[in-house]
């Protein structure tokens, strides 16, 4: 019970109704005010026309006020009879009893102002001053104003059909009030569930995910603010789960990476020791390029770390895009021919300098720049060029290689990512060097990007910030 009492639901029920009673009550209140301030109006006009019609009547008959209370006490005029209640009027008259049960609506005054008919503060005999008179109804005959109705200020009484008329009115309000009521709660609880729905089943599905099943997905209803929580944890969901999943294929890979020059190290001291091969400068060369690789793969792997960190540290300062282009082109091109491929280095007039550390866009360049090698074939040409763009200059390395199939563009620069170009990347084939250039990329508040059409080659751009426009903050200790 204090659960259900907690829940979502019964608090929006519970708002519902509120809002709905406050609604439903301050509306039948309004209108029940004003229909009996127009009923009440409607009836002091009818009796104020009919006590008007009636003494100007006794006044045409007569020409004179003299005797109208009298007629008034033992006449009951016709705008105080009840309707079917005429022959009862006619026994009180009689008894003289009418006039003195009715409520003294109105007093009358003779065209001098002197009271002829006294009701509520009007005295008989009254002097009325000429400021009250002119608030009074005038009483004309044979166009002459013979005297004025006095009204006193209370309301008159009802008749019994008037009561049973507010009577229903009152009913009606009251059950068109309740019946509101009743609405109002079944849309309420209605409402509740639907609005509700989505996050009991977001609530099912993030507790799935604690248990470790993260490929959860929850339906999207609806285009608002519910829908694109439904889309924003779908998308979460996907992303853990492809996180996940790589984070797996990561420690596979490690440790299939680590598993082979260890596995080479092992069988040539085994047989060494054994004394099965005999030690030579070509295996202990061979050994040691297994210590070099695995030696480069746990640099890696800590390059890689202190950029997740955000402790990768950069010593940056303004460099030519032409310097580190030539550097790189100098470095790389003696192998590059020995494959038969021409490095061409192409530079735009006028490109500024870029904010970074040299060493370490140099490493992203050779790690590019070797992995174009490696995939391109003898007669091939790789390009290296850069050129102006906004606050930033772009640096492309270009070549005509196999290129990259469509399918693995999303994911080459993740770590260990196998596809068939990424399989055996860059730094040493560890597997790891698109993803430390992207890296270290973004330390510089740069991004890198890759364009490929399979059999024509492939185009990675790197975007890095002018040195006259340094980034406002870094991704790495500078």
């Amino acid at each position: 019970m204090t659960t259900m009492f907690r829940s979502l639901t019964f608090k929006l029920v519970l708002a519902f109704m509120v809002v709905s009673i406050a609604s439903v009550m301050l509306s039948t209140l309004f209108a029940r005010w004003v229909i009996l301030r127009e009923f009440d109006r409607l009836v002091a006009e009818r009796v104020e026309n009919s006590f008007v019609a009636d003494v100007q009547s006794y006044y045409e008959v007569t020409g004179s006020w003299q005797g109208v209370e009298v007629f008034l006490r033992t006449r009951m005029p016709l705008f105080l009879v009840p309707p079917g209640q005429e022959m009862m009027h006619r026994q009180m008259a009689r008894r003289g009893q009418m006039y003195e049960m009715m409520p003294p609506v109105f007093a009358l005054a003779d065209r001098d102002g002197v009271v002829v008919v006294p009701a509520g503060p009007y005295q008989a005999g009254e002097q009325v001053d000429a400021d009250v008179l002119r608030q009074g109804i005038q009483i004309i005959v044979d166009g002459q104003v013979v005297g004025t109705a006095l009204p006193t200020g209370l309301a008159p009484e009802m008749a019994p059909r008037e009561v049973r008329y507010l009577t229903r009115i009152n009913y009606a309000s009251f059950l068109a009030a309740s019946l509101a009521m009743v609405i109002a709660l079944v849309l309420g609880v209605f409402l509740a569930r639907r609005l509700s729905q989505p996050l009991r089943e977001l609530t099912a599905a993030t507790r799935a995910m604690a248990r470790g099943e993260l490929e959860q997905r929850v339906p999207v209803r609806s285009r608002d603010e519910l829908g694109e929580l439904a889309a924003a944890f779908n998308q979460m969901s996907a992303d853990l789960a492809h996180a996940h999943q790589m984070r797996r294929q990561m420690t596979a890979d490690i440790a299939h990476e680590l598993r082979t020059p260890l596995t080479v190290m092992v069988g040539y001291l085994e047989a060494l020791r054994d004394g099965v091969l005999k030690p030579t400068r070509e295996r202990f060369e061979a050994m040691y390029q297994e210590a070099r690789h695995l030696e480069r793969l746990v640099e890696d792997l800590r390059i890689l770390s202190l950029a997740d960190a955000g402790e990768l540290s950069l010593n940056r300062e303004a460099v030519s895009p032409r310097l580190v282009l030539e550097q790189a082109a100098t470095i790389y091109r003696h192998q590059a021919e020995q494959r038969g491929i021409s490095l061409e280095v192409s530079l735009e007039e006028g490109v500024p300098d870029i904010y970074v550390d040299p060493d370490r866009i140099a490493q992203v360049l050779g790690n590019l720049i070797t992995n174009a090698i490696r995939y391109t074939p003898t007669g091939g040409r790789i390009t290296m060029s850069a050129a102006r763009w906004g606050d930033n200059v772009v640096l492309r390395v270009q070549d005509t290689g196999s290129g990259i199939a469509p399918e693995d563009l999303p994911y080459v620069f993740d770590r260990f990512y196998r596809g068939d170009r990424a399989r055996q990347s860059f730094g040493g084939e560890s597997g790891l060097g698109l993803a430390i250039a992207r890296s270290i990329v973004e330390a510089h508040g740069g991004s890198i990007a890759v364009e490929s059409v399979p059999g024509q080659g492939s185009t990675f751009t790197i975007t890095l910030p002018r040195a006259d426009h340094p980034p406002a903050t870094g991704h790495a200790r500078s």
